[in-house]
């Protein structure tokens, strides 16, 4: 007989042990390439003429990268703080769907709003993807701790890392700096399709990848928003249809 889910799952520990092993759970891959990456994005705000401390301060309040260079790309370009803010909002938008998944997740009877709040904070691809494989294998009662302690230690270092760069940023080739920024979007694409657990997520993203070349040609301005809003879409349309439907599915 095949065990449940709670069954094989460890019931025993303390809050403190799982709050380690939720910092030890960076010790991984996507970790590193996250930190790659952000290597990049220090270079890149160095560059723009972004102080240390600003740059350290988008880390720890904004924590996601996209959003980040979109805010900086604002600051250099000139742009209003309402148009900036509307940006970065905008740029984010694709993170509540995370939030809205993972958080049920890590819940309990006895859990304040407020740890829940503080918690979705930290909720970006890197952490949703690695939480989302890993916390059904946690007991519930200690979901919060291990998130706490796998989210905040890979928040800080990452902010070392933008730290480390703007000491040290004069030694690294520009080249060495772009290329493991573009680890960012690579990455974040291979997991997400790795994760993906419809088929109907799947074809949202091929149809956003085939589209934006041609929306980045007419309206460059918003390529990436409608590029995600048509993928989205026609993703929605397709998967309803009767030619996308399982065979035998009498509905």
């Amino acid at each position: 007989m095949q065990k449940s889910v709670s069954e094989t799952v460890p019931s025993e520990g303390t809050s403190m042990l799982w709050f380690l092993r939720g910092m030890r759970t960076n010790f991984s891959l996507p970790t590193f390439i996250l930190m790659a990456a952000f290597v990049g994005f220090a270079g890149f705000a160095r560059e723009s003429g972004i102080e240390m401390a600003h740059a350290v301060f988008m880390t720890v309040m904004v924590w996601a990268l996209p959003a980040q260079i979109v805010l900086i790309a604002g600051i250099t370009a000139g742009a209003t703080l309402p148009a900036t803010m509307i940006a970065v909002a905008l740029s984010s938008v694709r993170l509540m769907p995370m939030v809205t998944t993972l958080v049920p997740e890590l819940k309990t009877g006895k859990t304040r709003t407020r740890t829940l709040v503080f918690l979705s904070h930290f909720i970006a691809v890197t952490a949703w993807v690695m939480a989302t494989e890993r916390v059904h294998r946690v007991p519930r009662q200690f979901r919060t701790v291990f998130f706490i302690g796998f989210a905040m230690t890979l928040s800080l270092l990452n902010v070392g890392v933008v730290l480390l760069v703007y000491l040290f940023a004069a030694r690294i080739p520009a080249m060495v700096l772009g290329a493991l920024f573009f680890l960012t979007p690579v990455y974040f694409l291979t997991s997400l399709w790795a994760t993906a657990r419809a088929h109907v997520v799947k074809l949202a993203m091929v149809a956003g990848l085939a589209l934006g070349p041609l929306f980045h040609v007419l309206t460059p301005e918003l390529d990436l928003l409608l590029a995600g809003l048509c993928g989205g879409t026609i993703a929605f349309v397709l998967a309803r249809s009767p030619m996308f439907r399982p065979k035998g599915d009498g509905q």
